[in-house]
């Protein structure tokens, strides 16, 4: 079935005039794997949805969730399924605990492993749930934490992009990615900047490395302002409508009937 999946997969890209991709690895994939001409593939990143927001008081948000001046929070936004493999994210807050290292995890969202990650996790102290937030409150909320956190269940590598690198990175704060080394979550950290790599599926390293960005306030900076960068140059809404528009104008040019 996979085989024959991407025999027509191939087919219906290089009998199109011009394929989009949204990374740099999906184009090579394509290239590579399927077939389709290089030049007949563009990429154009998906851009950040949210807007500038005015500053965060950071002491008034943190209060609001009863996070501690000492406390490093990781937070973890969005969609809590099976691909996010959360469960170390719990192993973590777990060994935070056991190891009595103030970290706290939280995880912003819902999913439909949501219910089954609150049971695991019941009673500990070092981990918190936070219902889905408006916009506004959304982002006050990533701003007021100290890293930010894409989790990945092992295997995962190839399959997307996480959306929500998008929205760590207008934040201005470090990014941990818990992810296969050669995933396309790591080559978007490395490229970026923005964060560290720990391996997919390592609740120790996760804590280590929430630890050693805690230990590094320059450091963590720098990753931030990375990230911030990164995002405004190559995955800002501008950029990526004109790549549009000049995609568009060129296939138009390609065929317009002669005479």
């Amino acid at each position: 079935m996979a085989k024959v999946m991407t025999w027509i997969e191939s087919g219906t890209l290089r009998s199109s005039n011009r394929v989009i991709a949204i990374h740099d690895r999906f184009k090579r994939y394509m290239n590579g794997q399927l077939g389709v001409p290089n030049d007949q593939i563009e990429v154009i990143r998906n851009w950040t949805h949210l807007g500038e927001s005015a500053p965060t008081d950071r002491v008034e948000w943190r209060t609001r969730f009863g996070w501690g001046e000492n406390e490093t929070i990781v937070l973890h936004a969005g969609n809590q399924g099976a691909k996010q493999g959360l469960e170390n994210v719990v192993a973590a807050a777990q060994y935070a605990e056991k190891e009595e290292v103030p970290i706290r995890f939280v995880l912003l969202g819902d999913g439909n492993q949501r219910a089954k990650l609150e049971a695991i996790g019941s009673g500990l102290r070092h981990l918190q749930f936070i219902d889905p937030l408006p916009g506004d409150e959304y982002q006050h909320t990533m701003a007021a934490s100290d890293v930010l956190l894409v989790n990945e269940l092992p295997g995962v590598a190839e399959m997307a992009v996480p959306s929500k690198l998008t929205s760590y990175f207008s934040t201005g704060l470090p990014v941990i990615a818990a992810t296969d080394e050669g995933s396309v979550t790591a080559e978007e950290i490395e490229t970026s900047g923005g964060g560290l790599r720990v391996n997919a599926g390592d609740p120790r390293a996760l804590v280590e490395g929430a630890l050693a960005l805690a230990a590094d306030p320059v450091r963590s900076q720098e990753l931030g302002s990375a990230g911030r960068h990164y995002r405004n140059v190559v995955l800002g809404q501008e950029i990526a409508v004109e790549k549009f528009a000049n995609t568009l104008t060129s296939l138009l040019i390609e065929v317009k009937p002669s005479g």
